[in-house]
């Protein structure tokens, strides 16, 4: 890093005053140009292009200029994964390996995702939304994200996580590795309630199994009628709690979307109707590129001949058909990876994945839109992130490579700061692990 991008750390007694030639806000709004940023370890306090108030600025300085002059460099929110499964490692994708993997205890389990926190905020991954497993993981480091000792220095350094704890799914059906049935209580109340008594922020449901890559469709009827996905939804509304739904095939996502679920994960084979009902009735649509693509690019090691991956092909031109077609009717369009999925590593899989959103035709505004703002609001986290304004959690990445002219810009070397840390993240950073 230069010498002009050495950023202070902000402390208890300390205020940290940059002056950057490009800020996005997190909002849908255009960047503001040559702005002010003051942000403290609990919060940013001021961000615009207009000086800043002297009674922010002044907290026993002595100078009346900026600790940083940046003009050549762009602030953006930290990002956010709305997709994840912090309990796998996704960049294995050596199959056996995998199996294996999967056969840990839940300790180590757990322990294996403490290791590659801190190197998911490094990358600039600063919130992720765990989509579920059955060993109690996810819902350990949101009770670890949630707990007081968050503000503490005792805290391991770690993104925001929030997580649904095991997803619910048919006995026999796609899922049991991340869920745990529906039958195993008379109700789907009983079921969520249990659900949210183990701690669970959201509500996961699997209404659907999985493509058929050899058949290029979702071969298998819908696990769940749209009866049951209504019931899922109206008991955890009950408890005040989102909904995910893992859907594709159009006639699963027709059930989970007149089920009235919050958010479509992955959404293979979206029509053209569905698409306007989800806008209309404000379903999110998180379209998970990632995991598709990583059979095409790992065809060899992973088994499939020509035929098969001409028809991912066709699959991933479907669904980047599907995407462009979706922000240009409104949907709501958030950025997840499905990390943990196999080749799909935490961190450097959502850059991934922000680079195929743009390889669909999306703008670059567009998606670290999604990657931010539109995330961060749709998905009502408890914490306030995702955009720079005053109240908001200072966690953002500064870059003298423009991710408004590629989100392959966010790949390069750029600095994170995280509340009271600043980080200086290489091109090339330790993906071990992850």
């Amino acid at each position: 890093m230069r010498e002009d991008a050495q950023i202070p750390a902000a402390t208890a007694g300390r205020r940290v005053w940059l002056r950057v030639g490009t800020m996005i806000d997190g909002s849908d709004c255009s960047p503001n140009r040559n702005a002010h940023v003051v942000f403290s370890q609990a919060g940013i306090l001021y961000a615009g292009a207009d000086m800043p108030p002297a009674e922010l600025v002044k907290n026993g300085r002595t100078s009346t200029a900026p600790d940083a002059e940046l003009p050549d460099y762009t602030l953006l929110p930290g990002l956010i994964d709305a997709h994840t499964h912090i309990f796998l490692e996704g960049g294995e994708l050596d199959l056996d390996k995998r199996a294996a993997f999967l056969k840990q205890s839940p300790e180590e389990l757990l322990a294996s995702a403490m290791a590659r926190l801190e190197k998911i905020v490094r990358i600039g991954v600063t919130a992720m939304r765990d989509c579920g497993d059955k060993d109690g993981v996810g819902l350990a480091l949101s009770r670890l994200c949630a707990s007081h000792v968050c503000a503490s220095h005792d805290r391991p350094l770690m993104p925001y996580i929030d997580s649904p704890g095991a997803a619910i799914h048919h006995r026999g059906r796609y899922g049991s590795f991340m869920a745990e049935p529906l039958e195993d209580f008379p109700t789907a109340a009983e079921c969520v309630a249990a659900r949210v008594n183990a701690g669970a922020d959201r509500i996961k449901l699997i209404p659907t199994g999985i493509i058929d890559f050899k058949q290029g469709a979702v071969t298998a009827p819908p696990q769940m009628t749209t009866e049951e996905i209504a019931a899922i939804v109206a008991a955890a509304k009950s408890h005040n709690r989102q909904t995910i739904a893992h859907g594709s095939g159009d006639e699963g996502l027709e059930r989970a979307i007149e089920g009235g679920v919050d958010s479509i994960e992955h959404g293979f084979f979206l029509r053209d109707d569905q698409l306007a009902k989800m806008r209309d009735r404000q379903v999110a649509w998180v379209p998970t590129f990632s995991p598709v693509q990583k059979q095409v690019d790992h065809a060899d090691r992973l088994g499939w001949d020509a035929h098969v991956v001409a028809i991912l092909r066709k699959i991933l031109d479907r669904h980047a058909a599907t995407l462009v077609k979706a922000h240009a009717m409104g949907v709501q369009v958030i950025a997840g990876s499905d990390a943990g999925s196999c080749g799909v590593a935490h961190g450097l899989g959502f850059l991934e994945e922000l680079e195929l959103m743009e390889r669909a035709g999306l703008s670059s505004a567009a998606i670290i839109h999604s990657a931010t703002g539109a995330s961060a609001r749709r998905l009502a986290f408890k914490e306030k992130f995702g955009e720079i304004k005053p109240g908001y959690l200072s966690r953002f990445i500064l870059t003298r490579h423009s991710p408004l002219e590629t989100v392959a810009n966010l790949r390069k070397e750029k600095i994170v700061v995280f509340d009271d840390q600043v980080f200086a993240t290489s091109a090339s950073p330790d993906v071990s692990g992850l």
